[in-house]
């Protein structure tokens, strides 16, 4: 597919945003070609009065079957994990960088995740700028490789940046955003933790890294 046959999505994205016309919006979104095999966009979910934004990759098979974010196995450990860390998962708002589910082939009835490009990751940058002015955070946790080289750029690793306060490094092509979070951190996805063979290390470590974000939401930690 062409650049020109990627818009992205700013023609969609309505000039006063909110969750409910976001949400109607990204139905329509030609931004990139994701949407030709996908059953739903999928926006961001939770309260508008969250301090903590939690970012992600796309939405998997589950989500886009629900057009909700984080309703399948990731997110309930994601849910756990906050707990565990001290975080109220009912105050915090859940979105992913790119919208629609990108997948190829199946296994058994499941579509089989694939990651999206950096193509899609731009394409759908203004849904995301549009996501943090609604809701204004405070702090941002970034999930996984693909959600941290959309801030930080293609040299960010997760394993070098995981568990740090950061200043928040904006979106790719943002221009003029109506508020800047005080700290972004990064930890990896709980996919990754479902997926690995050390699970209790695995979702100790991310634990771990969201109590950082709970202290520097309570002023006990700082960049």
């Amino acid at each position: 597919m062409s650049e020109l046959e990627r818009p992205g999505a700013q023609q969609w994205v309505p000039p006063r945003p909110s969750l409910r016309n976001l949400r109607e919006a990204v139905q329509g979104c030609r931004g990139c070609e994701l949407h030709r095999d996908a059953n739903h966009g999928v926006m961001g979910e939770g309260s508008l009065r969250s301090d903590l934004l939690v970012i992600g990759e796309q939405p998997g098979d589950q989500e886009d079957l629900q057009g909700r974010p984080f309703v399948g196995p990731a997110g309930k450990l994601l849910d756990q994990a906050l707990e565990e860390a001290g975080i109220d998962p009912g105050r915090v708002f859940r979105t992913n960088v790119v919208k629609h589910f990108r997948h190829e082939g199946t296994r058994g009835k499941q579509r089989i995740h694939k990651s999206p490009s950096r193509w899609h990751v731009a394409a759908c940058g203004p849904w995301l700028v549009a996501e943090v002015g609604l809701v204004r955070p405070r702090g941002v946790v970034i999930l996984g490789a693909t959600a941290g080289q959309a801030l930080h750029g293609s040299a960010f690793r997760v394993g070098e940046a995981r568990g740090l306060l950061r200043p928040w490094p904006g979106v790719p092509g943002e221009t003029g955003t109506s508020h800047v979070p005080e700290w972004v951190l990064a930890t990896t996805h709980p996919a990754a933790v479902l997926r690995s063979r050390r699970r209790a290390e695995d979702l100790a470590a991310l634990v771990g890294d969201l109590r950082v974000a709970a202290r520097a939401l309570e002023g006990r930690e700082v960049i």
